[in-house]
């Protein structure tokens, strides 16, 4: 059985034991689908390979917390955006370490130390600040090194001049080193030379000192059409929830989540009548329709007005009418007996039916990564299905 989360948020009042009927927009989380993603993403590697599990923003908005407890003890990292992101995790990770995938500022740095997280760095500079808090204890950082990805780390061509640097910095250990796939899913021949140059790199770099320091570029793209190369530590994310970045991996995936909404009302409409701000669509003939409880605001995009996107109702899609407004958005349920309180599926499976994360990206020409991660908080996450933890020290299969 599922059981109910709301996240918090200033427009709920409800209660985490609300019963399903009265929830407005949700989403269902199966937390076993995501333990068997990883599994399906681990036997690509050769053994001994470690995982990091990419849970910034919410867990691409699966529910970070809750994917954290299903996958503590499966992996070996937990990769974050930010400090706070950290903070919300920590206590549930059964002592798995914790590293920051974006940069810190400066008032953070100190609050890093004392936590025990590990910071990615980019530059001497910034390695000096983490050493000024270290006091008596050695602050574990990756060394980012910029391969083609242009926003974090040091330039590969002064990588090993500024490691030299950092190595001389007291209360500083060097436990990973970095890099970033910018098109892995899109030019296998530049990220073949981009896997060729960092490897080359990071055995220099590990025989400056570092020697056991976790190599690791390969996020979900890199990790399913490279496997061989994935160095130490492989760093899934999209692909951790059951959507591949290549279409030809989908098939080993299982998407995890499905996000649903109700109906509010079924109204009939003749010829000739307007559906919507501006007026967009007019209703050639008579029809139904529904107006459903869930609008941008809660992350339905609004950028799909207009462009073929349909919601499942009775495992039947139906087209979407008009411009999606802030809180609502309507349906032709013209063919359809729907009765208010009905559900609908945005984004998921119902009968026969699916609706993708990738086909709503399209249509509202983004990424699936915009889409799962857009869902807003007054959206309810329930989840489901999680497999006990394996006993500490074993290794999570």
């Amino acid at each position: 059985m599922f059981y109910e989360r709301r996240l918090s948020s200033p427009t709920s009042k409800s209660g985490p034991n609300e019963p399903r009927a009265v929830l407005r927009s949700w989403v269902e989380v199966d937390l076993g689908a995501i333990q068997r993603n990883l599994a399906a993403l681990k036997s690509l590697c050769a053994p001994g390979v470690k995982f990091m599990a990419v849970v910034k923003a919410n867990a691409y908005g699966h529910g970070a917390v809750e994917v954290v407890r299903a996958l503590a003890g499966r992996v070996e990292v937990f990769g974050v955006a930010n400090v706070e992101e950290a903070d919300a995790i920590a206590a549930h990770a059964r002592g798995t370490p914790i590293c920051l995938l974006s940069a810190t500022l400066p008032a953070e740095q100190a609050r890093v130390v004392t936590k025990g997280y590990i910071p990615a760095v980019s530059s001497f500079e910034e390695a000096a600040l983490y050493a000024a808090h270290a006091g008596d204890t050695r602050v574990r950082i990756h060394l980012v090194v910029d391969t083609g990805m242009g926003r974090l780390g040091v330039w590969e061509g002064e990588a090993i001049e500024t490691a030299r640097r950092i190595f001389a910095l007291p209360g500083i250990e060097i436990t990973g080193i970095a890099s970033h796939l910018p098109v892995a899913n899109e030019d296998s021949a530049f990220t073949a030379a981009q896997f060729s140059r960092f490897h080359s790199l990071a055995g220099r770099l590990r025989s400056l000192g570092p020697r056991d320091a976790l190599v690791h570029v390969e996020n979900s793209a890199g990790l399913i059409e490279f496997p061989a190369l994935a160095g130490d530590l492989a760093r899934p994310g999209l692909a951790l929830y059951g959507e591949s970045p290549l279409p030809s991996f989908q098939q080993r995936l299982e998407r995890a989540l499905t996000w649903k909404t109700r109906v509010l009302l079924v109204r009939s409409f003749g010829a000739g009548r307007g559906v919507s701000y501006g007026r967009t669509f007019i209703t050639p003939r008579p029809m139904q329709v529904a107006t459903l409880a869930t609008g941008y605001a809660d992350g339905y995009p609004r950028h799909i007005s207009g462009r073929g996107a349909a919601v499942l109702i009775g495992g039947k899609r139906c087209p979407v009418l008009g411009r999606v407004t802030m809180d609502q958005l309507m349906v032709d349920v013209t063919s359809l007996d729907v009765e208010p309180g009905a559900e609908a599926v945005l984004l998921g499976a119902q009968g026969e039916e699916r609706i993708t994360a990738t086909e709503l990206a399209s249509l509202a020409r983004t990424i699936a990564w915009d889409i799962f991660t857009g869902i807003g908080p007054r959206v309810a996450r329930i989840h489901a299905n999680s497999q006990p933890p394996p006993p500490v020290g074993s290794d999570g299969m």
